[in-house]
């Protein structure tokens, strides 16, 4: 899968998926910069129960960051935080404005990756725009748990094989599983508790980063 999305904007292997309640009574920004310094490419802000104000304030301190790292910002399900903070993207989520709308609201100035549970939603994706997808769970999880039982590698091949744009697999991904993933065709994947709840999120990162390649 080729890695360039548009232009000369590359998609990283690795993204950290945020839940501040994963993180041992850390403060996320500890464990995030953490991880940055470990080389963490990519983070995913996905904190649903804050209201957008309060989520524009946990997001600039953390933009502040990524950039001095060189990663990215995506801003999950609020393309008007997303468009406040200046960040790289947004995650669309079956609730969130439909593409087109986003598109309407932030023309080029947020790339747009989409979370999809089957390979008929990925392609539905993939034809709205979406720029990359993020598909899962594929392993069980407790995080994923609400959202249905696991997808297993075989859909995950599937959604791959039916679009022509990027996947990270989510859910239940560990540094062992990351070379079955692969061999599925994911891009690369998403974590959340494997980086946020790890004693060292640091050497977390970097079993990730390792198994990816």
């Amino acid at each position: 899968m080729d890695e360039r999305l548009t232009g000369d904007w590359l998609l990283p292997r690795l993204c950290l998926v945020t839940d501040r309640t994963q993180t041992n009574g850390r403060e996320l920004t500890e464990v995030v910069g953490e991880c940055l310094a470990a080389g963490l490419p990519m983070i995913q802000v996905r904190e649903k129960d804050l209201t957008a104000y309060d989520l524009a304030r946990l997001c600039r301190p953390l933009r502040e960051m990524t950039r001095a790292a060189g990663a990215l910002l995506v801003v999950n399900d609020r393309a008007d935080v997303a468009l406040a903070v200046d960040a790289d993207a947004v995650q669309r989520t079956s609730t969130s404005l439909a593409i087109a709308d986003i598109k309407a609201v932030a023309g080029q100035r947020l790339r747009i990756g989409a979370s999809v549970h089957s390979t008929e939603d990925a392609i539905e994706a993939e034809r709205a725009g979406a720029d990359w997808l993020v598909f899962g769970p594929v392993y069980d999880t407790p995080s994923k748990r609400r959202y249905g039982p696991p997808q297993g590698l075989r859909k995950l091949r599937d959604a791959v094989k039916g679009v022509g744009v990027p996947v990270l697999a989510i859910g239940g991904i560990t540094p062992e599983r990351v070379a079955e993933v692969r061999d599925a065709g994911a891009h690369g994947i998403a974590a959340i508790s494997a980086l946020l709840a790890a004693t060292s999120p640091a050497d977390a990162t970097r079993s990730f980063l390792t198994a990816l390649g």
